[in-house]
């Protein structure tokens, strides 16, 4: 997130109308347009994608820690999870992305097709959403007119306040990338030392300890990084996804403790 929109947000929050007054000065176009052409369109992905992963497989740790499994159990649970419930993750964020775009661009070619066959209908459009929102008399007027002078602008404004659609210019490949790489990445903390332990047997007394510890800090990290898709601040989401994760991770040990004795 640009050092500005920040700045606007912590105005905001403070009701400090200065502040805002500094921050919106300092927005630049260029800027701007940079930060919604690069990260800022995987971001949600690839944050999104690290909680599920992290939190989906500390739970199947702590299910099998809470029925006293052996750790090969842990690590055979683990990357299945962390496979499976990757590769469905990110075709789901594929599939989910490409759609929407079909749709945003099926309902375009019909808007485009409609200003071309019935403008004059389309042009009635306008004017009530215009209309509603108001402006009245010759400033209707001219607005409408100002609108649908472009085509482009025309059609775009259909989209917008007819439709409630805007179609973003994001690849539903690296959309579901992002998301795999997040879930299998961070979604390893978990399983880490776990793998170590394979090389140093004297870790198990500790293994689950140090998998909660390290587990709980990057939920924290990760969950920190929501700021950047929900404007919250950064040690609110944190502590926010910590919670969550926590809560999942009780429930997962309880049903490992409660039912264990069927695995032996």
């Amino acid at each position: 997130m640009s050092p500005s929109v920040e700045e606007a947000q912590r105005a905001f929050e403070k009701n400090d109308l200065e502040a805002s007054k500094r921050a919106h000065a300092q927005k630049g176009d260029e800027g701007e347009a940079f930060h919604r052409r690069t990260a800022g369109r995987y971001i949600g992905d690839f944050v999104f994608g690290a909680l599920d992963g992290i939190i989906t497989t500390f739970a199947v740790v702590a299910g099998v820690a809470g029925a006293s499994l052996h750790s090969s159990v842990v690590l055979i649970l683990g990357f299945a999870n962390l496979l499976g419930d990757g590769c469905s993750m990110a075709l789901g964020s594929y599939l989910s992305t490409k759609s929407e775009q079909q749709y945003g661009e099926r309902e375009r070619k019909r808007e485009e097709w409609e200003i071309e066959q019935i403008p004059e209908l389309e042009r009635e459009e306008v004017k009530r959403i215009y209309h509603n929102k108001g402006f009245q008399g010759k400033d209707l007027e001219r607005a409408v007119e100002i609108l649908t002078s472009n085509r482009k602008t025309w059609v775009d404004t259909m989209m917008l306040e007819e439709l409630d659609i805007v179609l973003e210019e994001k690849s539903p490949l690296r959309s579901g990338l992002a998301t795999f790489a997040a879930f299998t990445t961070v979604g390893f903390v978990p399983l880490l030392v776990y793998v170590v332990e394979l090389l140093a047997p004297g870790l198990k007394p500790v293994a689950f300890p140090i998998a909660v510890g390290t587990t709980f800090i990057t939920i924290f990290i990760a969950g920190s990084a929501r700021s950047y898709v929900t404007g919250k601040r950064w040690w609110k989401a944190g502590i926010e996804m910590t919670l969550v994760g926590g809560l999942a991770a009780l429930a997962a040990y309880a049903v490992g403790y409660l039912l264990g004795g069927l695995a032996r």
